[in-house]
């Protein structure tokens, strides 16, 4: 957890580009919640440049919402931040007032119950954040209900971050791996549908 600060309980992470840069994110210090590092995120946003700008976004597994402001802060239309856990939540929806995001939509639930009842138009979402809790495997679950959900545009980019490097049979027929690195424990993609 690179460039993270504690305070009373509470981890911070900072923004590091765009409009919202060097503001602080903070959230509650949980079990399993692992901000993607500064380093990690510079290079997800060099590899997207003018792929974020108008884009509607979805951040999944938000967390600490580190990608999803980031991307918000890069010119995105509109950030959807979707987290289970009743702490994270309220930090998110804490920090989307303070940085008056008022394009961050936060929504208190898993990802499977957001996919399966959300209204989102579909083909609508055109970049993708899939940082799942690492212990459980869920990452190719994730992929393919996403795939099979109808939510995402045409083309669409989707990252994603594992403990494991992911093969590209793990993802669906026509999603294609373009870049991929690691830094430490971590290994981190980026992936196009068509």
């Amino acid at each position: 957890m690179a460039q993270t600060g504690q305070k009373k309980g509470k981890s911070a992470v900072r923004i590091i580009g765009g409009d919202l840069r060097r503001r602080l994110l903070h959230f509650p210090d949980l079990d399993g919640l692992r901000p993607t590092s500064n380093r990690i995120r510079e290079t997800l946003f060099n590899w997207l440049q003018e792929e974020v700008e108008g884009k509607t976004c979805l951040d999944l597994f938000a967390g600490s919402g580190a990608l999803g402001f980031e991307a918000l802060s890069r010119g995105a239309a509109r950030v959807i931040l979707v987290e289970r856990n009743a702490a994270a939540c309220r930090a998110l929806t804490e920090n989307a007032k303070i940085l008056q995001a008022k394009h961050a939509e936060v929504h208190h639930t898993s990802a499977w119950d957001w996919l399966r009842q959300t209204r989102q138009p579909p083909a609508s979402i055109g970049l993708v954040f899939l940082d799942p809790p690492f212990a459980g495997g869920l990452l190719p679950q994730a992929c393919e209900t996403l795939e099979r959900s109808g939510l995402l545009a045409q083309p669409a980019l989707i990252y994603l971050e594992a403990e494991t490097e992911v093969r590209p049979r793990l993802l669906p027929d026509n999603w294609t791996m373009e870049k991929a690195g690691s830094a430490g424990d971590v290994h981190y993609f980026l992936a196009r549908r068509e």
